[in-house]
């Protein structure tokens, strides 16, 4: 590939046996068997096991390197023995014989671990937020974020939707939080407030003539933080349509949702279809225009068993 790797950590299998390669990456995790030292070595794809011999000029070195430091690897691809296969990583059969081993970035002692399933305080997590995201849970997270966002792009492409990006800087407007203030440099006194959600760009899009839009739009709101959302900012996908009536709003967001969730998730979904009451009966059964189905299910349940 170039001078750092010709592979990533997940890509050696038998066929590569006997194969002189070069990978670069993190030290994961270090087993040090006396004469024989294993490093699992991580990037962004996967985790490949090396292993050095005591012989060998630079195993010393490598000993008293630290977890997370960055090195590229030389070395040549070997067969595991039957007993040795790993079979939760899919490198799981080979590893590489070090040759030799070069530092690209050093590292001191870590504040929290990264391969380590602990958790840790928000605060700590938060401090060292390029640390956190080398956590396998978050990492695998992120990635998964970034495919729902690319699978929702194409789907509402599909669909004759149109990409936007509206304004960041605005006008203040009433919306359900208080306004997140810029001020401006060439009028002093003066500020633009960041959108709390493009509602006022899309409307105009839509009179604009060009009939349906989307974005992932980031929403700023000077608000306490939720569970589910970050304080400050949350990302939403945002949509606008012309000549259309309800129905024809809740079969793009159905379907949508319906295949992100199949794509994505290995859970059964209770409904291919969304199930649909009117206001009335929600406000006569329920006594809320917003009932959570699933609590009063469980609640039932309950009932049922007491």
């Amino acid at each position: 590939m170039n001078k750092y790797r010709t592979h990533n950590c997940n890509e050696l299998r038998k066929e590569d046996l006997d194969k002189n390669i070069s990978i670069s990456g993190w030290i994961n995790k270090k087993r040090d068997h006396g004469n024989l030292l294993f490093i699992d070595l991580r990037d962004n794809y996967g985790i490949t096991q090396c292993i050095i011999d005591k012989e060998n000029k630079n195993f010393l070195e490598l000993e008293k390197t630290q977890l997370e430091t960055v090195i590229k690897i030389s070395g040549k691809v070997i067969k595991r023995s039957e007993e040795t296969i790993n079979k939760d990583i899919e490198t799981g059969e080979i590893e590489v014989v070090i040759s030799d081993f070069e530092i690209l970035g050093t590292c001191k002692e870590l504040p929290m671990p990264v391969f380590s399933d602990q958790e840790y305080a928000e605060e700590i997590r938060l401090k060292y937020r390029f640390l956190d995201l080398r956590r396998k849970k978050i990492h695998e997270n992120i990635i998964l974020r970034s495919k729902v966002i690319s699978h929702i792009r194409n789907e509402m492409t599909k669909l004759g939707f149109l990409e936007f990006q509206t304004p960041i800087l605005t006008s203040s407007s009433p919306e359900g939080a208080r306004d997140f203030l810029v001020p401006s440099r060439l009028n002093p006194g003066k500020f633009y407030a960041l959108p709390q959600a493009p509602q006022q760009f899309k409307q105009l899009i839509m009179v604009s003539g060009f009939d349906k839009y989307f974005q992932i739009a980031p929403c700023f709101r000077d608000e306490d933080a939720r569970a589910d959302r970050s304080p400050g900012e949350f990302y939403q996908l945002d949509l606008e349509m012309s000549f259309v009536e309800q129905e024809d709003v809740f079969k793009v967001v159905e379907n949508l949702m319906v295949n992100t969730f199949k794509k994505f998730s290995n859970k059964k979904l209770m409904y291919d279809k969304f199930p649909k009451i009117s206001y009335a009966q929600a406000m006569l059964n329920y006594g809320s225009d917003k009932p959570d189905l699933r609590k009063i299910q469980q609640f039932m349940q309950m009932k049922l068993l007491i």
